[in-house]
């Protein structure tokens, strides 16, 4: 026996305030169902979710390793000027015994956005292959994917403070492409997580079941 779905029922759930709103039994052509509480759009399913969900992870793909090569930093002092990387400032808070803000750092700007994009990826392909498999787990993995998307920012809070702060006439620090490039992933990787519509996930298993319910009662002897 197939459980039944809000939508089948003409319920549909506002993604912005959460209200759980009933359609009209006939809808016009083209009509644009709103939430009453805050007048955002509601739909079903979010038209061109897996569209544009591909276009902003390929968008952070193609930018993840200017983020991480070109110059993140450049500090101005009595001795010269330094261009530093993400990857030279863990380095040197490694090797300057900082182990624990090291791992942070690195943990924060190069595992979390790489591992945000490849999930992201196992969920688009998931989807457009209609897999039915590990529906439970790809559900839990997108719920995971949006609380953790803030933490990629720690970089960008970083060099902000630092070039708040830091302005002596004997140090200054100014920030560089690679710090454009970086807070472009974050941003990118975020849209594309908001973007993803996690209802697809549930799509092919809930066509599958419906598929052998129908089979079953066109089975001979029913």
């Amino acid at each position: 026996m197939m459980s039944l779905r809000a939508v089948d029922a003409g319920l549909f759930n506002c993604r912005y305030c959460g209200l759980l709103s009933r359609s009209p039994a006939v809808l016009p052509a083209r009509h644009e169902m709103r939430c009453p509480r805050c007048q955002a759009r509601i739909y079903a399913r979010i038209p061109g979710s897996v569209a544009r969900t591909w276009a902003f992870l390929l968008a952070a793909y193609a930018l993840y390793l200017p983020a991480n090569l070109l110059p993140f930093m450049r500090t101005t002092t009595l001795f010269g000027v330094y261009h530093d990387t993400v990857m030279s400032g863990i380095v040197y808070l490694w090797t300057s015994g900082s182990w624990l803000v090291a791992a942070v750092v690195f943990v924060a700007s190069i595992v979390v956005p790489l591992a945000k994009m490849i999930a992201l990826t196992v969920l688009l392909l998931s989807v457009h292959w209609r897999s039915r498999r590990y529906v439970i787990q790809r559900a839990r993995l997108y719920r995971v994917l949006e609380g953790i998307g803030r933490w990629s920012m720690l970089d960008i809070y970083v060099a902000a403070l630092l070039v708040a702060l830091v302005q002596w006439p004997a140090l200054t620090v100014q920030v560089e492409a690679g710090a454009v490039a970086f807070g472009a992933v974050v941003v990118l990787t975020m849209a594309a997580t908001l973007s993803f519509d996690p209802r697809l996930i549930w799509d092919a298993r809930r066509d599958r079941l419906r598929r052998v319910a129908v089979d079953g009662a066109l089975a001979p002897g029913r």
